[in-house]
């Protein structure tokens, strides 16, 4: 397990949808590195996700990345969190050209440079001037996380990261996970039922 100081420090949560309890009195570490929410379906892994990106917020707890609390200031406190929802239609009349371009306003640690790599190592060339709306699933998904590995942010969550994906992109996300694996300062969080293969986890949040 990763000995650094914790990107996100989750204490006390507890979260109930209006037909049920998910979560009361969670509390994590979330170090560098990429860690793991697992649990079965319905267990509330991507409701999770949705709280530590502060889109949804608990009925009590805290949530603090980097001595930035959601609480205390919400806008600072996003602006360290990376997450998309593959499933939202938000950014579908615009190009994927049109959306990174975005992206620098909001994250202050963007980085075009690796922007530019991702591009290439997702073979997204051909589509990145089409509507969102045009793309596969898989084409997608490959945009998004092109943007989350971009980013810059301290904290990246991802939902079923492999989703969708053809084999190169697979291999390819593999490889950037297992780079994100050592990363010094950044934290990566996937939503799945299963680790990621030949990839080092930092820490396993169950469900």
């Amino acid at each position: 397990m990763n000995k650094a100081s914790p990107v996100l420090q989750a204490q006390g949560l507890c979260f109930r949808w209006p037909e049920r309890l998910l979560f009361e009195g969670l509390s994590f570490d979330v170090p560098p590195g990429v860690s793991l929410i697992s649990g079965e379906e319905h267990s509330g892994k991507t409701s999770l996700l949705r709280l530590l990106a502060g889109d949804i917020h608990p009925q009590s707890g805290t949530l603090v990345i980097r001595g930035n609390s959601l609480h205390e200031d919400p806008e600072r406190y996003r602006q360290q969190v990376f997450r998309t929802d593959p499933r939202s239609e938000s950014i579908d009349q615009i190009s994927a050209a049109t959306w990174f371009q975005s992206l620098p306003g909001r994250y202050p640690n963007f980085d075009p440079e690796a922007l530019a790599d991702l591009i290439q190592g997702f073979a997204l060339d051909p589509h990145i001037e089409k509507p969102m709306y045009m793309l596969s699933a898989g084409s997608k998904r490959k945009v998004l996380l092109t943007a989350a590995f971009a980013s810059g942010t301290p904290l990246t969550l991802i939902d079923q990261p492999f989703a969708a994906l053809d084999a190169p992109s697979m291999r390819f996300l593999s490889e950037l996970l297992q780079e994100a694996a050592e990363h010094p300062g950044r934290a990566w969080v996937l939503a799945d039922y299963e680790a990621p293969v030949d990839v080092v986890l930092a820490s396993v949040i169950g469900l």
